[in-house]
C-alpha cells in the first residue's frame, strides 16, 4: 500500500497541515490541467472547434444537461460549483492512472472536504431559500400519519450519513482499483504467470479507466440529487 502513503515533497520530515506533500502537487496539477482545457484550451472560440474546445464544450454540455435535468432550472445558478466538483475529481482520477502518480481522490481527507463542502452548502442553501419548511424534507406527508414519526428519524439518519457515504465510495473504489493493479502486477515477476499477469493488468487497467469517470459522474450526480431536495424539500 505504499502508493497511498502521504509523503512531504521536499524532505523528510513529519507531515503537518501546512506541509507540502505530493498530495499537494498532485491536487495542483489537476488545478492545472482544467486551466489548460478549459481557458486555455477554449480561449480561441473557433467555430470549427479545436480537439481541446470540443472536449471543453462537450464537459460543460454534459454537466449543464445533467444539472438542469436533475435539479432543475433553480439548480443551473449552482451550475459553476457542480462543473469545478466534476472536473477537478475526473482530472484527479485521471492522473491518478499515470504510472508512479499519486491518486488524490484515494484519500478520505481530500473527498471527505468535497463531501463535507456539498453537505453544508446544501444545508445552508436549504434553510436559506425555504426556512423552516426546508425540515419538510424529512416529514413523508403521503405515508399514514402513525408512521411518519418513525420515517422522519430514518430520513434524519440518512441525511447526515450522506457526506459518508459521499467521501467513502469515491475514496474507496479508487482505492480498491489501483491496490487490485498493484496485486496482479506483482504476479508479474513470477515467470510461469507472468503473460497472464500483463493480460490481467490490462484488463484492469481499462476497467479503471471507465471507473474513473463513473466515480466522478456518480458523485457530482448525488450533489445535484442533494441540491434538488435542498431547492425543493417537500416530498
Amino acid at each position: 500500500m505504499d502508493q497511498f502513503i502521504v509523503k512531504p515533497l521536499f524532505g523528510d520530515g513529519p507531515v503537518h497541515w501546512y506541509t507540502i506533500t505530493n498530495v499537494t502537487l498532485w491536487m495542483a496539477l489537476a488545478v492545472l490541467g482544467i486551466a489548460l482545457l478549459l481557458v486555455v484550451g477554449t480561449s480561441g472560440r473557433a467555430i470549427v472547434p479545436s480537439r481541446s474546445q470540443s472536449v471543453g464544450e462537450l464537459a460543460y454540455g454534459f454537466i449543464y444537461k445533467m444539472v438542469e435535468d436533475v435539479a432543475g432550472k433553480d439548480g443551473l445558478k449552482y451550475f459553476p460549483y457542480i462543473m469545478t466538483l466534476f472536473m477537478f475529481i475526473v482530472f484527479a482520477n485521471f492522473l491518478g492512472l499515470i504510472p508512479m502518480a499519486f491518486t488524490t481522490t484515494s484519500h478520505i481527507a481530500v473527498t471527505a472536504v468535497l463531501a463535507l463542502g456539498v453537505f453544508l452548502g446544501v444545508t445552508i442553501l436549504g434553510f436559506v431559500k425555504n426556512g423552516s419548511k426546508f425540515l419538510g424534507l424529512f416529514w413523508v406527508t403521503e405515508a399514514p400519519l402513525a408512521i411518519r414519526p418513525v420515517l422522519a428519524l430514518i430520513e434524519l439518519i440518512s441525511y447526515f450519513v450522506r457526506p459518508v457515504s459521499h467521501s467513502i465510495r469515491l475514496a474507496g473504489n479508487m482505492t480498491a482499483g489501483h491496490a487490485v493493479l498493484k496485486v496482479f502486477a506483482g504476479f508479474g515477476q513470477v515467470t510461469a504467470i507472468a503473460p497472464l499477469s500483463i493480460l490481467a493488468v490490462t484488463a484492469i487497467y481499462g476497467l479503471e479507466v471507465l471507473v474513473a469517470f463513473i466515480q466522478a459522474y456518480v458523485f457530482t450526480i448525488l450533489t445535484c440529487v442533494y441540491l434538488k431536495d435542498a431547492l425543493h424539500p417537500s416530498h
